[in-house]
């Protein structure tokens, strides 16, 4: 009688989800989020999305894998890289053309992910 070995092979589910469920076009996107709920979000938003809309996500999305290990992400600096990611075509003042609503506030809501403290104050409106 030939005997039989078999391997115990162990998955992490969270990792076998996302990648299942990850969008190729969007590799950082948090594990809940999908293009829909940015679709939806921009519609109750106002907002048609185009390819610059989604550049913009990606970025986001990029900037907050990278620094995911920060307690709090740094208004000032995201800004600023989000400014020089578009700084050929006018930089953080073209973003408020396609994000009216605050580019750094509204598109952090458009891209599952949590803005930085004071990007939006209550009393005034989005600020970045």
């Amino acid at each position: 009688m030939e005997e039989i070995t078999m391997q115990h092979v162990s998955a992490d589910i969270n990792t076998l989800l996302q990648e299942s469920a990850a969008d190729p076009d969007f590799p950082h996107a948090p594990l809940s989020w999908t293009r829909g709920d940015a679709e939806k979000i921009a519609r109750e938003e106002g907002l048609e999305l185009a390819e610059d809309h989604w550049e913009t996500i990606r970025a986001l999305q990029n900037y907050y894998a990278q620094h995911e290990d920060e307690t709090v992400n740094n208004l000032r600096e995201l800004h600023d890289a989000l400014d020089e990611h578009f700084h050929p075509k006018g930089g953080i003042k073209y973003l408020y053309t396609l994000f009216p609503g605050g580019p750094i506030a509204q598109s952090c809501r458009l891209a599952g992910l949590k803005a930085p403290f004071i990007a939006t104050d209550l009393s005034f409106g989005s600020v970045a």
